[in-house]
């Protein structure tokens, strides 16, 4: 299948979407389908996201989505993110009247609220409109779905996450004192929060955490600058990626997730591959992936983190390992293409012979008339800016 993928996410930013959209685009490929992927960083016009400046917002993007959509002739257009982008990528498909899939990677309208005076129902009303005449909307666990549907959203579908195994593996763990240990000098237990560090993922919950060891946040992100300075007792270790961030979740001895934002939240996973041990509250996401694992614990919101998080030193790392496994990119491409929403064959063939000549029309309609302009041309008239009729 040929796959038109239309993202407002893509790199150099460092989030679930992007890291989810590359795993399924690196299997599907392996099982033979191919992409076209439009992204910001493709030479539009862009603006920064306000309060987020990393984020770019492309700008008067639909005619180059076209006119993309045209040369590569896809079977299915999929739009992943509900910015400029997938606004335009929608609109396009409402034009042209091609069916298309979408995806709730993001709670979009607690990420704005916590941003911007904008009240939380304004936030649902858009993506309600937005996802509405998407065929298919693609929802990362059954908890989320639910909440959806209470807000009266429709077509949903769920659609899981997977890990990579391979790399989040156990034999990465070095030991306090080890060569190479990522924490050295900081006191045990280590207490790890990996993520973007912004507004919207509560780290503040977990940098007030009362804890034995060392708490460690990695990564980057607005409000880092801002955390540093408030709660010096937290490690920043900055952002790190592949093998050294694979290294940091086995050497940890527990993983933190305050989150109450993220539909799914990916190092959860990332985490449990790695043999750590994960502390949440009960949030979409956790929710859906902790409870009867053994391989951590979910409290209630509001409630006792510490001790969630105090009980995972307990567990065994093995069983968390094991539980993790059980999650595969491959099931989670394979969903994903099942989800689309090709044209079937005969109205296919039918929608592209269409474009096809429309789109040899189009250079004849402006090359033609100027060079043989055989249409009639009216009478002059007293109300013409020629003046009156010639007389014969």
């Amino acid at each position: 299948m040929r796959i038109m993928l239309v993202t407002d996410a893509w790199d150099p930013q460092v989030n679930g979407v992007v890291r989810t959209m590359k795993r399924v685009i690196a299997e599907s490929e392996a099982m033979g389908h191919e992409w076209e992927i439009v992204h910001p960083g493709q030479g539009f016009l862009t603006t920064p996201l306000p309060t987020y400046p990393e984020i770019k917002l492309a700008l008067f993007a639909r005619g180059e989505i076209e006119e993309r959509f045209n040369e590569f002739e896809p079977d299915a257009v999929h739009i992943a993110t509900e910015g400029t982008l997938g606004m335009a990528g929608r609109a396009m498909c409402l034009k042209i009247k091609h069916p298309f899939s979408t995806a709730y990677h993001t709670r979009f309208p607690e990420y704005v609220s916590a941003r911007l005076p904008i009240p939380l129902s304004w936030g649902y009303n858009f993506v309600r409109w937005f996802h509405k005449y998407s065929g298919k909307v693609m929802v990362p666990t059954p908890s989320m779905v639910e909440e959806l549907r209470a807000k009266k959203f429709i077509n949903l579908v769920a659609w899981g996450r997977g890990v990579d195994t391979d790399l989040f593996h156990p034999s990465r763990r070095i030991e306090e004192g080890q060569p190479g240990d990522p924490f050295e000098g900081l006191q045990r237990p280590i207490f790890l929060n990996v993520g973007r560090v912004a507004v919207e993922k509560n780290i503040e919950a977990f940098a007030e955490l009362d804890l034995p060891g060392t708490k460690v946040i990695v990564g980057d992100g607005p409000q880092r600058e801002e955390l540093q300075k408030r709660y010096p007792d937290v490690k920043f270790l900055g952002a790190r990626f592949n093998e050294d961030l694979a290294t940091v979740y086995a050497s940890a001895d527990v993983f933190v997730f305050p989150s109450l934002t993220d539909t799914f939240g990916l190092v959860v996973l990332e985490a449990m591959s790695s043999g750590t041990p994960v502390a949440a509250f009960d949030a979409t996401g956790p929710r859906d992936v902790i409870p009867g694992s053994n391989a951590g614990t979910v409290t209630p919101v509001g409630g006792d983190l510490a001790a969630g998080a105090g009980a995972c030193l307990e567990l065994d790392r093995d069983t968390c390992r094991k539980y993790a496994e059980g999650y595969s990119w491959r099931a989670c491409a394979e969903a994903f293409i099942e989800n689309l929403q090709p044209l079937p064959a005969p109205a296919r063939k039918r929608f592209w012979q269409k474009i096809r000549l429309r789109r040899r029309k189009k250079p004849l309609e402006l090359v033609i008339p100027p060079l043989l302009d055989l249409s009639p041309k009216p009478r002059k008239g007293p109300d013409t800016p020629d003046g009156p009729d010639e007389k014969s």
